[in-house]
């Protein structure tokens, strides 16, 4: 799939579906099912790696997640995360920064907000890369946030999101991800744009809905915001698993007659 097809989808009013992917072995089992794109997201720095926010990834981490799901995700869109700062430096960074995400396997790439490097969302468009805007709660940006909040409360607030939307589609973005932002500005904003929204805790007015993967199938049990629904309770069949092993082991159970070589 191209991020023209994200297009189409819009004109024929086609919810789209996304979620985060960063490991080979998950990638493979998407490509088997009906979601619409991957999200190689730099959230991969807290739910691969543990650390406290996305800050901490680097175009070295996103490049290698990008190479692992490339491997197994068959001919589904991959969006690629560009990392904290790595394309606030200047258009030539942020162009180097693609490349390599692009030469990692990604068919097109995601960054947060927009003021301020406008030039660089251009350049990247203008390069052939397809581009992923993200507006809202911009995880890169907690500390000036002042932490996980709802985005686009109040007047001012609202007219700012619903303005970097419409210039993200004028600088050619091909999709923008609204996250953590009132449904009925969701809705706005989504009616205004030719390009599909995705949300993530922004209601069901956008174009398509993206979650975490591990959080969609329950294997984060600490993590419970509103928007995050369980489709498996991964965590709980994991664990059982495991006891099952452990306990097969100890009972001299596994391995089988069946289960051994001769």
């Amino acid at each position: 799939m191209q991020a023209g097809h994200f297009l189409n989808a819009k004109q024929e009013q086609r919810r789209l579906s996304m979620v985060t992917c960063y490991d080979y072995t998950f990638a493979r089992l998407l490509a088997r099912s009906s979601i619409d794109g991957i999200l190689v997201g730099d959230s991969a720095a807290m739910v691969m790696h543990g650390h406290p926010s996305t800050i901490a990834a680097r175009v070295e981490m996103m490049k290698l997640h990008t190479e692992a799901v490339a491997r197994g995700a068959g001919d589904k869109l991959i969006v690629a995360d560009m990392p904290f700062l790595s394309y606030r430096m200047g258009w030539t960074a942020a162009l180097d920064a693609a490349h390599v995400l692009m030469s990692a396997g990604a068919q097109a790439v995601k960054l947060e907000g927009v003021d301020g490097h406008e030039d660089v969302v251009q350049r990247l468009v203008e390069s052939g890369i397809p581009v992923m805007g993200h507006l809202g709660l911009q995880p890169q940006s907690i500390h000036a946030f002042g932490g996980y909040k709802v985005q686009g409360r109040g007047d001012e607030a609202a007219q700012r999101i619903l303005r970097q939307a419409v210039m993200l589609e004028q600088l050619g973005a091909f999709s923008i991800v609204l996250e953590c932002i009132p449904a009925p500005l969701a809705s706005e904003v989504t009616a205004a744009l030719k390009v599909p929204t995705i949300g993530i805790g922004a209601g069901a007015g956008c174009d398509g809905q993206i979650l975490v993967l591990q959080d969609l199938l329950g294997m984060n049990t600490d993590f419970h915001p509103r928007f995050v629904r369980h489709f498996l309770e991964g965590a709980n069949a994991i664990v059982e698993a495991l006891d099952g092993y452990d306990q097969a082991v100890k009972s001299g159970d596994f391995p089988s007659i069946e289960e051994s070589y001769t």
